[in-house]
């Protein structure tokens, strides 16, 4: 079974549920070939989101990011990256229109018809389609058997334009923002899709909701975490970062919809009642400056430590030493929201209590005082209250955690889930 790979760009530091995912299905006699639509960038997040202007300008100036995840170094060197124009793309171009002409001319016309008021999904999709051509020919020239993107957005356009030009089957995982913001196109894709996966409950219910008789065809798998990387500490106790203080950390890129800011605010109010904590904010992004700016003007710099991005392994170190994880994600206006965050299963299969918002899937995951606690999105208050619980009683946090542990190895196990989807790509899933 050899299944072609389409992801948004590769290698990305924060997508480490891609990269694990086809890691795990490797172990599981599934060939994947990878093909991203761009080449990671290097330097630091400078936008949230972005545009596919952007994101054009950047192809033409590929770079190896500055941070690379060990296991990514060598899929990295077989992934195939593709231009936007080049010989190979022009001469896979004219292949399609000389040999299926009424099928790209009517891909490109669904493309343009189907994201008609979306100026990103239509701009991006107009740009990235004679890159999907070249794709198509080169998935089908590697003899691929299955096509899977993951995104619903521009990733699933692409295993669209694939399918309809080779007939291959595809399918393609939903996480969050890449459907909830935008849904042109979210159910043509859908429908021809042979099954779309998503990582919860809430998002399956968003889909169907929005896309009438879909409810058979997508299936709700976790990403899931290696339960053996990200395990409690053996014979050590918690909480010896750097000293014996209360130790926080909130691990996720600094956007918006990560709430990073209510956090701070928490963490004020902490102060205030004369809690000895430190809070480690570990990642980027565009929003660093104005949160590194309310930092100091609370007068809590010495609290708060910004770290930078981490690997794998260093966030599983941090997991370890840490006393309670946050994620106090929030809905933005703009319409983006938490899927199933993998960083809740890391923090809980290391045995970590997690503090996070009762929002979207991660109730699913997360059972309020019972192996963590959901507090309201927005609420500094309430997550003040929730982590002065945790520093105050040891007895709680590790029953919190012992709980969290448990729930992951049941039902968010990286090799577990592979096996579903690796039965789905098969066609042997139930």
């Amino acid at each position: 079974m050899k299944v072609a790979y389409i992801v948004s760009r590769f290698p990305k530091l924060t997508e480490t549920f891609i990269l694990y995912e086809m890691v795990a299905l490797h172990r599981q006699g599934v060939e994947i070939e990878l093909f991203p639509l761009f080449r990671a960038r290097t330097g630091r997040i400078k936008g949230e989101g972005g545009s596919v202007w952007r994101k054009a300008v950047e192809l033409l100036q590929p770079g190896v990011p500055p941070k690379m995840h060990p296991e990514a170094v060598a899929i990295t060197e077989q992934a195939h990256f593709t231009p936007m124009v080049s010989v190979s793309v022009v001469v896979a171009n004219v292949h399609w229109l000389l040999r299926r002409p009424l099928a790209y001319v009517k891909t490109l016309g669904i493309l343009i018809v189907s994201n008609w008021g979306s100026m990103n999904l239509l701009v991006g999709g107009l740009l990235l389609f004679p890159k999907m051509a070249y794709i198509a020919d080169r998935i089908g020239r590697l003899g691929a058997t299955h096509v899977h993107a993951h995104f619903a957005n521009h990733p699933a356009a692409a295993a669209f334009v694939v399918g309809r030009l080779t007939g291959l089957p595809y399918s393609f995982t939903a996480h969050g923002a890449d459907f909830q913001v935008d849904q042109h196109m979210l159910c043509r894709k859908v429908r021809e899709a042979q099954f779309v996966v998503t990582v919860a409950d809430a998002n399956r219910r968003a889909i169907t909701d929005h896309c009438h008789h879909t409810h058979d065809k997508i299936h709700v798998i976790s990403s899931g975490v290696d339960t053996t990387h990200f395990s409690p500490p053996v014979g050590l106790e918690r909480g010896n970062l750097a000293s014996d203080m209360f130790t926080i950390v909130a691990i996720g890129t600094f956007y918006e919809v990560k709430g990073q800011t209510y956090l701070i605010d928490a963490c004020r109010q902490l102060s205030d009642e004369g809690l000895a904590y430190r809070c480690l904010l570990v990642g980027e992004g565009p929003h660093e400056a104005t949160l590194r700016a309310q930092v100091e003007a609370a007068g809590i710099t010495e609290r708060i430590e910004f770290t930078g991005p981490k690997d794998h392994g260093e966030v599983a170190s941090l997991l370890q030493e840490a006393d309670v994880l946050v994620l106090p994600s929030i809905p933005t206006q703009s319409g983006r929201r938490e899927g199933l965050p993998v960083v809740l299963q890391e923090a809980m299969a290391s045995g970590l209590p997690v503090v996070a918002s009762g929002i979207s899937g991660i109730p699913e995951l997360v059972e309020h005082e019972r192996n963590g606690i959901l507090v309201s999105p927005a609420d500094p208050q309430q997550l003040a209250s929730a982590l002065g619980r945790l520093a105050a009683d040891v007895d709680l946090r590790k029953r919190l955690g012992a709980e969290a542990r448990r729930t992951v190895l049941e039902r968010f196990d990286l090799h577990a889930n592979a096996r579903q989807l690796a039965a789905l790509f098969s066609g042997t899933e139930s």
